[in-house]
C-alpha cells in the first residue's frame, strides 16, 4: 500500500438538497463545502464543525434519492443502528447548542468507559452518537 489513505466521503440519502443543507448547516453547524449542479442532480458536500480543512476527515455527501428504492432507505440506511459518530471536544456545550436548535436526543447524556455520549436523530431519522471520547478515537 502506498501513501496515506483516508475515508473521504460518506453518502447520506436525503429527500431534498436544500432542506438537507439547511438542517446540516443551521441545526448541526456543518460547513457547506460544495454545491455543484450536475444535470438534474447536485454534488453537495458538508463537513462537520472543525474538520473543514482536515484531509483525513470524512465529509458527508448529501445524495438525493432518485427512485422508490432509495427513498425507502432515507433515515434508515443501517436498519435502525447508530449510523454516524460525531466526535466533539466539548460534549456539554454541543449538546446544549444542538438541543437549543431543536435537535432531538433519544436519551440523556451518559458516561461510558470510552467517553460521554448521547444518541440523536437527524432530520431524516438517521441515528447519530454525539460523543466526547476519553482517549483518541479508533
Amino acid at each position: 500500500m502506498r501513501g496515506m489513505s483516508s475515508l473521504g466521503l460518506v453518502a447520506v440519502v436525503v429527500d431534498d438538497y436544500d432542506r438537507a443543507i439547511k438542517h446540516y448547516v443551521q441545526d448541526l453547524g456543518f460547513t457547506l463545502m460544495k454545491d455543484i449542479k450536475q444535470d438534474d442532480k447536485r454534488w453537495v458536500v458538508v463537513s462537520p464543525p472543525g474538520s473543514e480543512r482536515e484531509l483525513s476527515s470524512a465529509h458527508l455527501l448529501l445524495a438525493r434519492a432518485d427512485n422508490d428504492e432509495q427513498r425507502a432507505r432515507i433515515g434508515d440506511q443501517t436498519g435502525g443502528r447508530v449510523s454516524f459518530f460525531l466526535h466533539t471536544e466539548d460534549f456539554d456545550m454541543d449538546h446544549m447548542v444542538y438541543s437549543q436548535r431543536g435537535v432531538v436526543f433519544e436519551e440523556e447524556p451518559r458516561d461510558e468507559p470510552y467517553g460521554r455520549v448521547a444518541v440523536f436523530r437527524d432530520l431524516y431519522g438517521n441515528r447519530w452518537d454525539l460523543i466526547e471520547t476519553i482517549s483518541a478515537p479508533i
